[in-house]
């Protein structure tokens, strides 16, 4: 066993994958470190498909970086209270490092941790994944914010959030050997059948991959990010938000680089570009102070909305076999990449809620599934905004047209095209309506409705109508 001298302390990574601006890892630089990673069965969010493969890539990528350091990741799953206790005993272990996570069953179980090893060692967590933490950004009035513009405001005002940390020098391993588990056996990557070649040519995750990205983005996308971010036919947004999800970089790097790359003072497409991070992080303060809000509405009298069960229409939006080409693009696009563009996503949410009546909560269980940037606070505010049952939501009676939206947003149905190939072939004046097109278009355009693409799930015109009236019942049942 190691003398006192020289016990180690551990590094517990959770969604900080990272060596670069991890507060965790540098507190712990100076001692011999044991790195490790634990997933945790007992959250009740279990991990989406998509981010099971996003993770098994991540840790792949971690110990990659982590062995050029000559230090190995533990891996071990179950509980964390006692796969701590075990390595602590066992090896005499002096401090215990984290950095923060910030959803309810996380905020419990790391406090019960924290009271358990406290008397009889060090243990400290930081703060790694936020600009600025729930706690420290309040109304005048001491309250939280409710309103996202008043509280991009409070934190563009602080604007003193500390530069990002560089890898520590000189990091040493344990030598002891600790029980580890094998990747392989945690079964996180999908074998029969391997579904993810579409993830595999989109993505890479880990640090690297974040790195690139932002760069990428700030050297050739950023200057035109303001007028290009709403078109998902373009390439113009940074996909950083299943690297920001993990922890392969941190807000703290994006918030600096955008400043620096813009000489400090960031025109109108700098500060648009943090203020989608911003978002984030007001997602966060929400998810901190209302911790139901992954299940219930936040408006309470949306308790009494009328929603519609019904499995096969739901299964067809999730499939991108709606009818409504814009919708059926990014629902296919989630599908096969594991990510939407933000656009797409509103558009797509909105006509499950107010054209399909189906409650967000299922949208949200869809998404949690299949992106790889789900994220418990985002899916669940963004869902919720959409929904129009948030604290700061759209109005429910805001009920996008999905033929509208695809013709504002696609002009030239690239996005459309790219993702429902079977309607390639149609002009752009039917691109996004094609019920609309001559039969004998469509029929030279190899397109036949009901057979090879559907009909619209629903008239929207009609589906609006019911929706504000399903509305108005809600604020009617409430004031009775």
């Amino acid at each position: 066993m190691v003398n006192k001298m020289e016990s180690p302390i551990i590094v517990w990574f959770r969604r900080d994958l990272r060596l670069y601006d991890n507060p965790a890892l540098t507190q712990g630089a100076e001692s011999i470190i044991i790195p490790l990673f634990i997933w945790d069965h007992g959250d009740p969010y279990n991990l989406g498909g998509a981010s099971k493969w996003w993770l098994y890539k991540s840790l792949v990528a971690l110990q990659k970086s982590l062995s050029s350091y000559r230090l190995k990741l533990i891996l071990r799953r179950g509980d964390p209270l006692k796969i701590l206790e075990e390595i602590i005993a066992s090896h005499k272990v002096s401090a215990l490092y984290w950095n923060r996570c910030y959803e309810p069953y996380a905020i419990a179980r790391d406090k019960k941790i924290k009271d358990f090893f406290k008397p009889h060692l060090k243990c400290q967590s930081f703060n790694a994944s936020l600009l600025a933490e729930p706690w420290t950004i309040k109304t005048q009035a001491g309250t939280p914010y409710q309103i996202f513009t008043p509280y991009w405001k409070a934190l563009k005002a602080l604007n003193n959030f500390p530069p990002p940390l560089p890898i520590p020098k000189n990091l040493k391993g344990c030598k002891e050997p600790i029980l580890s588990d094998n990747l392989e056996s945690w079964s996180l990557h999908p074998v029969h059948p391997d579904w993810s070649g579409g993830l595999e040519g989109e993505w890479m995750p880990g640090e690297e991959g974040a790195q690139k990205n932002l760069s990428f983005f700030l050297e050739n996308l950023s200057q035109s990010y303001q007028k290009g971010r709403d078109f998902p036919g373009l390439n113009a947004t940074s996909k950083l938000s299943p690297h920001l999800h993990w922890g392969e970089i941190s807000p703290q790097q994006i918030w600096h680089s955008t400043l620096r790359s813009y000489s400090g003072d960031p025109d109108s497409n700098g500060w648009i570009f943090l203020s989608e991070l911003a978002w984030r992080e007001f997602c966060y303060h929400l998810l901190y102070y209302f911790p139901e809000l992954p299940q219930k509405s936040l408006r309470k009298e949306f308790n009494q909305f009328p929603w519609k069960t019904d499995k096969s229409t739901l299964r067809k939006w999730q499939k991108g076999m709606t009818g409504y080409p814009i919708v059926d693009a990014g629902m296919r696009q989630l599908w096969h990449t594991g990510w939407m563009h933000n656009r797409v996503r509103m558009i797509a949410a909105s006509f499950l809620i107010k054209d399909l009546l189906i409650s967000w909560q299922e949208g949200a269980s869809w998404f949690w599934d299949t992106l790889v940037d789900a994220d418990l606070a985002n899916n669940s505010a963004n869902w919720q905004w959409v929904a129009g049952c948030g604290v700061d939501a759209a109005p429910y009676f805001r009920i996008f047209n999905p033929v509208r939206q695809g013709q504002k947003f696609d002009p030239q149905g690239e996005y459309v095209r790219q993702w429902v190939p079977e309607l390639a072939l149609l002009p752009n004046k039917y691109i996004h309506s094609p019920w609309e097109a001559p039969a004998s278009l469509l029929k030279s355009a190899g397109v036949r409705l009901g057979e090879t693409y559907p009909f619209p799930l629903v008239d929207h015109a009609k589906a609006r109508l019911r929706a504000l009236k399903a509305f108005e019942f809600t604020k009617t049942a409430v004031t009775k």
